[in-house]
Parts: structure tokens; C-alpha cells; sequence
């Protein structure tokens, strides 16, 4: 099954998403259809904060690693896209293709000086049909997941300023619409018939259940950073541990 149909079953496509060849492994032999970068995990990973302070090199270094133990749709986030032109992004994007990625995220916000700034819709559309329009010239098939902000940024009409950017990045080429912290099925309903785009959601506090998720007709999940977070926070308490017993012999305890 392609990726593109991944995104097309009445069951949305569980994205396992992953920071090294490690985690990479782990997410495959638990058999997830599809494995997805965390642009964040990897920054925090590699010693970089998140938001692009990483060098495009050393991503493209760990999604190699990552792309050989992986057998299924690889998917990278690739933020706002790693490039001061939409050339530049889609270069970036030829060089994912040729170590077999299938699909990227990007975003139509940009942290700038630590700042996260909403892209104006219509300039982020031109972005997107710029970048379609390089990849069909070098015949290359890759789904853009297009990342609408509204809602992380948390706007006062973060709910149609979402419809009109669905719209728009449609029409400019799109193959999914992500829309990060959408969580009452009101909102994820009136996306999801606003568009004939497949919708990606986020795992975040409140979600809805998969099987809910599901009847409002989303077609793709993602948990971002959140398990990262979460084995950070164990290996944290775990060390801990280890320090306040004097001893390893917590470590080898069953789990």
C-alpha cells in the first residue's frame, strides 16, 4: 500500500514518530504502517533547541540512519523547510527523496528569534505551488503534509483562519493538511468537511480517542515529540533512582 493510500482508509494511519536508527527499530518491529521524524526529538537529541537551529546536514545525516532500519513509508518533518527560498526547500527535499523518504511536514509558521510567527497564508500557498511544481519537473512523487498553525498559535479565529488555509493549500498542491492542537471534535468535524485534503492531528492533552478521531473522518495521527518527552522524563527518574539508592539494583528490576 502506498503512502498516499495509507492516508485513504476509514482507520487513520498511525504515524510512529521517531528521533534515531533506535527508536526507528523499535517503532518497525512493533509493526506501525508508517514512521515519521520528530523535528523537535531530533533537535534536543543532537543538543540543538527546536525551531531549525540544526543544521539541515545533520538532519539529513540522521534521517539516513534512520531510513535503513525502516521497511515502511518514511515521513520527515522538515519545519518550515530548511531554506531561505522555496529552490532551497526544494533541494532540501530532493536530498530526503533520494534516501527513499516518501512524504515531509511543513509548516506555515517560522520561529524567528525565538519567535513563533504565522505566515501569511497566501505567500505560504505560493511556497507550496513553487514547490510542487519543482518536484513534478524532477518527477518526483512526495506527499506534503502542509501544517496550518492557527491553533498553535493560538489566534482568536484560530478555527476559520484553519478553513481558509485549507483551502488555499489545496489549491497550491497539497497532499494532507496537519493541524497541530486541533482537539474538540467540533472543530476537527468542520475541518475535516471544509476540505477533501486527508487531516492530520496531533497527539496532545485531550485528544479524543482513536475510534472517535476515526468517526470525525481523520486520516492521520501523530504524537510529535510526546513519547520522546516521556522517556526522558523515565530515564530522568530512573537515574535518580540510582543516585539516592547507592546502587544499580533498581536497574535490573522488571518492568
Amino acid at each position: 500500500m502506498t503512502f498516499l493510500e495509507l492516508h485513504q482508509q476509514d482507520t487513520p494511519l498511525l504515524i510512529g514518530n521517531v528521533w534515531d536508527a533506535s527508536s526507528a527499530n523499535i517503532v518497525s518491529r512493533l509493526g506501525f504502517s508508517a514512521v515519521g521524524t520528530s523535528s523537535a526529538a531530533i533537535a534536543y537529541t543532537l543538543g540543538y533547541e527546536d525551531g531549525e537551529n540544526m543544521p539541515f546536514s545533520e538532519l539529513l545525516f540522521m534521517v539516513e540512519r534512520i531510513s535503513r532500519v525502516v521497511c515502511v513509508p518514511l515521513t520527515v518533518d522538515l519545519e518550515a523547510g530548511y531554506g531561505e527560498t522555496t529552490d532551497d526547500i526544494a533541494a532540501n527535499i530532493l536530498q530526503l527523496a533520494k534516501l527513499g523518504v516518501v512524504g515531509i511536514n511543513l509548516e506555515d509558521s517560522k520561529i524567528i528569534d525565538g519567535k513563533r510567527t504565522l505566515r501569511d497564508a497566501a505567500d505560504f500557498a505560493l511556497t507550496l505551488s513553487s514547490i510542487r511544481s519543482a518536484l513534478n519537473h524532477a518527477n518526483i512523487d512526495m506527499f506534503i503534509n502542509a501544517r496550518a498553525d492557527a491553533f498553535i498559535m493560538k489566534t482568536d479565529d484560530a478555527l476559520a483562519q484553519t478553513l481558509d488555509r485549507a483551502a488555499r493549500y489545496e489549491a497550491a498542491g497539497a497532499s494532507g493538511l496537519f493541524v497541530p492542537y486541533l482537539r474538540s471534535t467540533e472543530d476537527i468535524a468542520a475541518v475535516v468537511a471544509h476540505t477533501a485534503l486527508p487531516v492530520n492531528v496531533l497527539c496532545v492533552p485531550e485528544l479524543p480517542d482513536f475510534s472517535t478521531l476515526a468517526s470525525c473522518g481523520v486520516k492521520r495521527i501523530s504524537m510529535g515529540d510526546f513519547a520522546y518527552e516521556k522517556l526522558q522524563r523515565e530515564l530522568h527518574a530512573s537515574l535518580k533512582t540510582v543516585l539516592d539508592d547507592g546502587s544499580f539494583s533498581s536497574l535490573f528490576m522488571p518492568t
